[in-house]
């Protein structure tokens, strides 16, 4: 499903705000705010995600569109106002039923419902996804194999062995694996004597 947000409509209802006002406190609180969504929302959902911004306190120079971790980020610079490029992104959606608004603006909402679109206010959606967010991470760590304790047999050594092996420690065990050069086929040569043949000969004469 394709998911379209009024990105300061969130915003808001996150808490999510940088340091101090004007332009630099704005573009922080979103960057701040975009990486959240994206630490938040699955991959495959981030793909058909598009956040659309007020220009009004974007900063200088910024494009109109730009791609942060697989979502779209749209402002809306030629616009009166983000309300009004989000109707417009509803509007043109080919696939209006297959689409999630997060806005809790009934302006954005009444849009939604004339195209047969889902939406949803902001912050039940945000409270859902933190929710959602916490029970992948706590079945991630629940398939995590427990730190080894007590004696381990050759098995569970392999295994620990590989889980920390890093380049470094990849390419010792490479070089130590390769073969040393044979010796010449000399019988005459000893490799236990460290002078070659004839050494000191002339002391004992």
């Amino acid at each position: 499903m394709s998911l379209l947000i009024d990105g300061y409509n969130l915003l808001h209802v996150t808490a999510i705000f940088g340091k101090g006002t004007g332009p630099g406190g704005f573009q922080r609180s979103r960057e701040a705010f975009l990486r959240f969504l994206a630490a938040s929302i699955p991959e495959d959902e981030r793909k058909q995600t598009t956040i659309v911004f007020d220009a009004n306190d974007a900063p200088p120079g910024l494009p109109h569109t730009l791609n942060h971790d697989e979502m779209l980020v749209r402002y809306a610079a030629d616009y009166p106002d983000a309300d009004t490029l989000i109707e417009e992104l509803i509007q043109q959606h080919d696939s209006p039923r297959r689409l999630l608004v997060v806005s809790s603006d009934h302006r954005i909402q009444r849009a939604a419902r004339r195209r047969r679109a889902k939406f949803t206010d902001s912050e039940p959606w945000f409270n859902n996804l933190v929710k959602q967010r916490d029970q992948r991470r706590d079945n991630q760590s629940q398939q995590l194999p427990e730190k080894p304790v007590g004696n381990q047999n050759a098995a569970e050594i392999d295994y620990w062995v590989n889980e920390f092996k890093t380049e470094e420690t990849t390419n010792l065990e490479d070089l130590g694996k390769k073969k040393r050069p044979s010796p010449p086929n000399n019988p005459s040569q000893d490799y236990d004597n460290p002078f070659p043949p004839g050494y000191g000969e002339d002391l004992l004469q």
